[in-house]
């Protein structure tokens, strides 16, 4: 089974950037598709993005279409959200999941396997 451990949260001003990572344990990370979802709040999850295994395909949130750039290295079992131009609404809990099924989804009902999060707070 596959274990998702995320970092790279913090605190940033409007406008600044910051990377996430989110590694995984289990060699067969390398099937799995990947996503990154959010939540502030009192606001249900909601999806940002998500790549496929070979990392050709990738899918976005058209709230972070141009500002955020998901990617993964399968030889590091890692997977990245970066994110640029960051507002004050970009704040709230990222979580990456994986879906061993490898489908691109975009709602989290479509991954079996969860971090545990880690806090992105942007300041105005």
């Amino acid at each position: 089974q596959v274990q998702l451990v995320e970092s790279g949260g913090g605190l940033v001003q409007a406008g600044g950037s910051l990377r996430l990572s989110c590694a995984a344990s289990g060699r067969t990370f390398s099937r799995y598709s990947m996503g990154w979802f959010r939540q502030a709040p009192g606001k249900e999850r909601e999806f940002v993005a998500a790549i496929s295994v070979s990392g050709g395909s990738t899918n976005y949130a058209d709230s972070v279409k141009g500002r955020f750039t998901i990617s993964r290295d399968s030889a590091k079992n890692t997977g990245y959200l970066q994110m640029n131009s960051l507002k004050p609404e970009d704040t709230a809990v990222y979580y990456c999941a994986a879906n061993r099924f490898g489908a691109i989804a975009a709602s989290s009902k479509g991954y079996d396997v969860w971090g545990q999060g880690t806090q992105v707070t942007v300041s105005s």
